[in-house]
């Protein structure tokens, strides 16, 4: 679509800024935005707003079609016990704690046999860092997996755990990551980026992986052939700058290694985020607003989506309904059924124990959008036709807490108590 058809796709072309309308003129046109013309988008409002997303939704559309995935899969948070005190996590706790668990590497194995039979091609773990933990333990739990699973897709590890599983073993980032690689690892998730500004970072979790080690991590997976997602946190205490120059250090990362599968943004869940809760950190927001996060998404697409084309909303942050109108507003990818996800539950997420796969299609379907369903690296697993629904045991589970618990269950129960020896 040249410059002169841009207004096709703007209600009321003369009501939208002159710098908006250029900006979006010259993005459909296959220029890049950038970080300065995306600053311009970033505090969009009004009918700009509806330019920035009716324009993400083409661009959308031009590069991955009117397809919506998901993936079936199962999160495993195999401890909750960490050294870090990251001002926006309601999930962690400290060693001496009681409501502190460790599930033994048999469980993990246990919970990602659950998955398989219920039809997950991948299992998400990710985890706190606990004290004194066996610098090999993420190598070994992998390698017990994949021994047990031989085909499920193993997408674990922060490049926070990553780091830590190579301090503790003494091994280099790289030597470390070839070895995960070695004992089946299939992917990372780009998570623990929160903001890659350093100076948002030691407000929100002084201590925490740093903006040059988090791209060392990711950047030399990506060199070892194993690919990332990437991730921002917002709705804290950070500005649209910080979203604009986050996603351009991505779409420089993106140009030079190709290794993101994704790029999923993901709002401050606050109620239980001790930031927010303890007022830990001043000035903080009670999470994204809907207007962010309608903006973020589509800022995403229009910046990131020729070199990261898959944008992600996520059911688990927004609700299932905000995900579904983000559809329109640049996002192709629903995520996944998680089955028991913990981290964002236990910030007081009202969503995050399972959404089937059936209810995934129907979410995507009266969007007016085509349903599939796909593996971690987006390779297409089934696409359902008009009237076509998964026959998943997912989608019969009447009480998905009774059964597969609950992060409150476990943190009460002391069944898997974590002891420090």
């Amino acid at each position: 679509m040249s410059t002169g058809d841009a207004g096709s796709l703007v209600p009321a072309l003369d009501r939208v800024s002159r710098d908006t309308r250029r900006i979006l003129a010259r993005a459909l046109d296959g220029h890049e935005v950038s970080v300065e013309d995306g600053l311009v988008l970033a505090v969009a409002r009004g009918r700009d707003l509806q330019a920035l997303t009716l324009v993400a939704d083409e661009l959308r559309r031009r590069q991955v079609g009117d397809v919506v995935t998901f993936v079936v899969n199962r999160n495993v948070n195999f401890t909750n016990v960490c050294i870090k005190h990251c001002t926006f996590c309601a999930f962690s706790r400290d060693h001496r704690e009681e409501e502190g668990y460790f599930l033994p590497v048999a469980e993990v194995v246990r919970r990602a046999r659950e998955g398989w039979d219920l039809g997950a091609t991948e299992v998400c773990i990710q985890a706190g860092l606990p004290p004194k933990l066996d610098g090999r333990y993420y190598i070994d739990l992998t390698r017990a997996i994949k021994a047990a699973l031989p085909d499920i897709h193993v997408h674990a590890f922060s490049p926070e755990e990553v780091l830590y599983g190579s301090v503790r073993s003494g091994l280099p980032i790289r030597a470390y990551l070839a070895e995960l690689k070695a004992a089946g690892l299939g992917t990372l998730p780009g998570t623990s980026a929160e903001i890659l500004d350093q100076e948002i970072r030691d407000v929100i979790a002084r201590g925490r992986i740093t903006v040059d080690q988090w791209v060392d991590v990711i950047t030399t997976a990506h060199a070892l052939g194993i690919r990332t997602t990437s991730t921002i946190m917002y709705g804290h205490v950070e500005t649209p700058a910080h979203w604009v120059r986050h996603l351009g250090l991505l779409r420089s990362i993106q140009k030079d290694t190709g290794g993101f599968t994704e790029f999923v943004p993901l709002s401050l869940i606050h109620w239980e985020a001790p930031m927010y809760g303890k007022g830990l950190v001043p000035g903080v927001r009670a999470g994204a607003t809907g207007v962010e996060v309608v903006t973020l998404h589509a800022l995403a697409r229009v910046m990131l989506g020729a070199s990261v084309r898959n944008i992600q909303a996520s059911w688990v942050k927004e609700g299932p309904k905000l995900a579904q109108v983000l559809l329109d507003a640049g996002a192709n990818d629903l995520g996944g059924t998680l089955i028991n996800e913990s981290i964002s539950t236990s910030a007081g997420a009202q969503y995050g124990q399972l959404v089937g796969p059936g209810e995934l299609c129907r979410l995507i379907r009266d969007a007016g959008r085509v349903p599939a369903q796909r593996d971690t690296l987006y390779g297409r697993v089934r696409t359902y036709s008009e009237g076509e629904s998964p026959d998943s045991p997912l989608d019969k589970i009447e009480d998905a807490e009774t059964r597969f618990g609950s992060y409150r269950h476990l943190i009460a129960s002391g069944e898997f108590r974590f002891t420090r020896e």
